[in-house]
């Protein structure tokens, strides 16, 4: 696929990294040389000098027979008019813009054909807040991604001595708790001081304590699948109710207003160094939320805020060295969990197993969105983990047994690699209807935890766990339905 990516900055870099590995065609427009001449030593792509919204530099970069623009420049008004030129002049026929205000919804019409024609608009602040909500919503979670229009989930958690899964293979799992409907996909497993090394899953695999284990699950039975690998016997689970957040910028503003909109149920403080800033949070924030002027970084300041009885830390800063060191001392201080933004990569692979509980890649976390325009078939989610290395998959069965290699077959028959896990089925979701579309609404759909007999239906959404993306083009070829099938 040849796509054209605007803007060398951290989420075209994230994205243009993501992509190449992934044998695309990849060019990438900034008007900063020197970013772009970095990017083309690192890595297989392309570069071109220039301002996305000149004619001339999109046709230099090749956009009469490009497949995807991706605009995520630094300006929102840049990359709504890149898209609108790449479908008038260059007709790109899909079309990303990075938009960070949040005064424009999806179905806008000001973004349809006859608007900036952009097919999906795309908020990494808004992933980010996304992503921490889970986090309170599931405070034993490490990471929870949803699939299915939110009915199902994948989750991975920190398994704990003293939980009732830990110390069990993974067939004891089954047998000792038949309610609990979940399955277990993958291990990641620290052995001495060598990073966590993947340990595929089956019935003899044993859960060993610090085990990273990632699952997959009904929504509704998230809660109790992470209880059984996280929460020790007989200790009841305590939600996350004193939250502090470490930064004042548009992540921090975001995910205040939304735990503001549960009244009673959160108490939130905001500690922001700069004074202005201060007083420009508090004029839009509730009065339920407390914007403190202070540093997190300041051992002090954050006794005075009493961090020893905090649930969650979130630093939020702009700063990755801040965001860790107030993690790291917040941990100390006694913060049950701490989670830090950190947006280079190498400062996120050394953190990640550390006192620091989350280290969120801003990147890594809307990463997804993107893939699914570039995976073959009719994909309909997928969600970039382990910093990029691994994949969950959502993808339909479409046609039937003449037509298709997985319809009307059962799951032992597919011809999978064999580290690759399919996780569950979702059944029951309309034809030609997308995940975004019959998210939230009352639909009569099944969860299914397949089995080796569990037979593949067409329309069926079934989510896999791949532990390598190079595994992605088998389970994208295993999908694809032959030409009888119309």
């Amino acid at each position: 696929m040849k796509i054209i990516i605007l803007g060398a900055g951290r989420v075209g870099q994230s994205v243009a990294e993501s992509l190449v590995s992934e044998q695309n065609g990849i060019t990438v427009i900034d008007t900063d040389a020197r970013a772009l001449r970095d990017l083309e030593s690192r890595f297989d792509l392309r570069g071109v000098v220039g301002n996305g919204i000149d004619p001339q530099v999109l046709a230099e970069a090749g956009a009469k027979d490009t497949d995807l623009l991706i605009a995520c420049a630094s300006m929102d008004e840049t990359n709504l008019v890149c898209c609108k030129i790449a479908q008038v002049m260059f007709d790109i026929p899909t079309r990303i813009a990075r938009v960070r205000s949040s005064g424009f919804a999806a179905d806008d019409p000001v973004l349809g054909k006859d608007g900036f024609a952009v097919d999906r608009i795309i908020c990494p602040e808004e992933s980010v807040t996304n992503y921490i909500r889970k986090l309170i919503e599931y405070p034993e979670a490490m990471q929870v991604r949803a699939f299915a229009g939110g009915r199902a989930a994948l989750a991975s958690v920190r398994a704990r001595a003293g939980a009732a899964a830990v110390g069990l293979q993974i067939a004891e799992v089954r047998e000792r708790m038949p309610d609990l409907a979940m399955r277990i996909v993958a291990i990641y497993r620290r052995f001495m001081d060598e990073p966590d090394r993947f340990v595929r899953c089956d019935g003899n695999t044993r859960i060993e304590p610090g085990d990273e284990v990632f699952m997959l699950a009904a929504t509704d039975n998230v809660s109790e699948a992470l209880k059984a690998i996280n929460l020790p016997q007989g200790r009841p689970s305590r939600p996350v109710y004193r939250i502090m957040i470490a930064g004042g910028g548009q992540v921090s503003l975001r995910l205040a207003r939304k735990l503001a909109q549960t009244p009673g149920r959160f108490h939130v403080k905001v500690i922001e160094h700069n004074a202005q800033q201060c007083l420009s949070l508090s004029s839009v924030l509730p009065a339920e939320v407390l914007v403190l002027e202070g540093d997190a970084t300041d051992e002090d300041v954050l006794a005075e805020e009493g961090i020893e009885e905090v649930d969650l830390f979130l630093a939020l800063t702009d700063d990755d060295e801040d965001n860790i060191m107030s993690s790291l001392l917040a941990k100390r201080m006694g913060a049950r969990r701490v989670l830090s933004l950190i947006n280079r990569r190498a400062y996120a692979d050394l953190m990640h197993g550390t006192q620091i509980d989350i280290a969120l890649s801003p990147a890594q976390a809307m990463l997804g969105e993107f893939l699914a325009y570039v995976r073959r078939g009719d994909v309909q989610a997928v969600h970039s983990l382990r910093r990029g290395v691994a994949e969950a998959l959502e993808i339909v069965a479409r046609g039937d047994r003449k037509s298709s290699r997985v319809v009307g077959r059962k799951v032992e028959e597919l011809r999978l690699p064999e580290e690759v896990h399919i996780g569950l089925i979702v059944r029951g979701i309309p034809e030609g209807k997308t995940c975004e579309e019959v998210a939230g609404t009352p639909l009569q759909t099944e969860v299914i935890i397949p089995r080796s007999n569990t037979v593949i239906e067409s329309g069926d959404h079934v989510v896999f766990f791949l532990p390598n993306k190079r595994l992605v083009r088998n389970v994208e070829n295993l999908f694809r339905v032959s030409a009888t099938f119309f």
